[in-house]
């Protein structure tokens, strides 16, 4: 059941939005400003932050930025009495998923609720990690795949350039996008995301550029759309081939003017946004089968960026599985110190067809419910074992030939055994120095060191 949180300091107010959402089949809490939200946010998860603007100790402003900082996959819907318009406006800047005023329509609010809560579950696709984390724009990873997009990421974000960045689900698609925003000239401004297949088709043209109060029924106010708050930042498109083909011809015009009208509109609103969109369809396949415009695609492939699936970047499993080992660790209260090398090998040699998003699932799962400081093959489910082990047989052509998924993996080993023996020869034994010749974090070389029993 999804979990929504309601923070107003009015008692009402709160029993009035915890009834309706019940009734709506979701598991409400509630606080009554924002620090006691806070307390609540740090013991479970919610799919959707609903929260007063104006409140004591801690206000709705005040908040979203906590939740932006800390939890930012958790969509925050402001509410906001009619003279409060530009301040709500404003939380749109700083993160919020939208916002609606006081009184509203029920049926209003319930509509952008089942939007957060979708855009939350696509979120999940992909992985936000702290700076501190890492020092490569908050991304994880340390194979060659990944060191060619950080050089990517450095070559493209200073400019203005249209990015289209493809791949599978749950590769990171918005944490690329986030990383260009946040290493180009426009850092200080917004970043405004907008998730293509979490809308219907007949909102997104509104969600997209706004509306005139009275455009349609419900419309009371004038509302800014994504490409109006986006204004001298980054606007990111996810998902961007599920746009309907009338949207698609709006889009292309702002694309080309720089402009456009909203929607019940007649005056033009110019903006300035640099574009960055993802998909994970293939949108030249979308385009030859009448799907998509072609001269759209050609505006939005100006540069092309390709994240590889995790079958591709084998190198990142292990360190990506110590990452989610101590997130879940710390999130469930765990203390759990290592993983046993079967599990590991399982790891390498599964497809992981649900990529990065599949292996953070089975890691908080697998962390649940260990009874021990330690992850061993009998912890794995008997179905997740099956399909882990079911993925890493090929066919074999002869009976005593090795299958080419094992026989690479063996050659690859040992080729990067070589490389870091070398590597720490050169450097006199110095891991520190190694690590940055070779292009990876000093617990990451640790790491391979103790996997190829190389610490002497």
């Amino acid at each position: 059941m999804h979990k929504i949180l309601v923070v107003d300091d009015e008692l009402n107010m709160r029993l009035v939005l915890g009834a309706m959402l019940k009734k709506e089949g979701y598991d409400v809490a509630s606080a009554a400003d924002g620090l006691a939200a806070l307390k609540i946010l740090k013991e479970d998860d919610f799919v959707a932050v609903v929260t007063d603007l104006k409140m004591p100790n801690m206000d709705g402003m005040g908040l979203l930025e906590q939740v932006m900082r800390d939890y930012p996959s958790t969509p925050v819907i402001i509410i906001t009495a009619h003279g409060s318009i530009a301040t709500a406006v404003d939380a749109l800047k700083k993160g919020a998923f939208d916002f609606i005023t006081k009184p509203f329509e029920q049926e209003e609010l319930k509509n952008i609720i089942a939007k957060a809560t979708s855009t939350k579950t696509l979120s999940k696709n992909d992985i936000l990690l702290c700076p501190e984390e890492t020092d490569r724009y908050g991304i994880m990873g340390c194979s060659g795949r990944m060191l060619d997009i950080y050089e990517t990421i450095k070559q493209v974000a200073p400019k203005t350039t249209t990015v289209l960045i493809t791949g599978e689900t749950g590769t990171g698609k918005e944490l690329i996008a986030n990383a260009i925003h946040r290493n180009s000239p426009r850092r200080n401004n917004p970043f405004v995301k907008i998730n293509c297949a979490a809308i219907s088709e007949n909102l997104v043209e509104s969600e997209l550029f706004g509306y005139e109060r009275g455009a349609f029924t419900g419309a009371v106010v004038r509302k800014p759309g994504r490409f109006e708050l986006a204004h001298k930042g980054t606007l990111f498109l996810d998902e961007v081939g599920e746009l309907p083909k009338d949207v698609q011809v709006k889009l292309l015009q702002v694309i080309q003017e720089q402009e456009f009208e909203r929607v019940g509109g007649l005056r033009t609103v110019k903006v300035d946004v640099r574009l960055v969109t993802a998909t994970n369809r293939n949108l030249l396949q979308d385009v030859r089968e009448g799907r998509f415009r072609e001269d759209l695609f050609y505006r939005l492939n100006v540069f092309p960026l390709h994240l590889p699936p995790l079958r591709e970047r084998t190198e990142d499993i292990l360190p990506l599985t110590e990452f989610f080992l101590g997130k879940f660790n710390k999130k469930l209260e765990k203390n759990i110190r290592e993983i046993d090398s079967r599990v590991e090998e399982l790891f390498l040699s599964y497809d992981w067809p649900g990529n990065i998003r599949e292996l953070e699932n089975l890691m908080e799962r697998l962390v649940l419910m260990s009874k021990e400081d330690r992850i061993g093959i009998e912890d794995i489910p008997r179905e997740l074992k099956s399909a882990l082990e079911a993925s890493t047989v090929l066919p074999y052509q002869d009976a005593q030939q090795k299958p080419l998924k094992d026989f690479m993996k063996t050659h690859l080993e040992e080729l990067e055994k070589q490389m870091i023996l070398r590597t720490l020869e050169e450097c006199g034994g110095n891991v520190t120095r190694a690590a940055q010749q070779i292009g990876i974090s000093r617990k990451g070389l640790q790491l391979k060191m103790i996997k190829y029993d190389l610490r002497k």
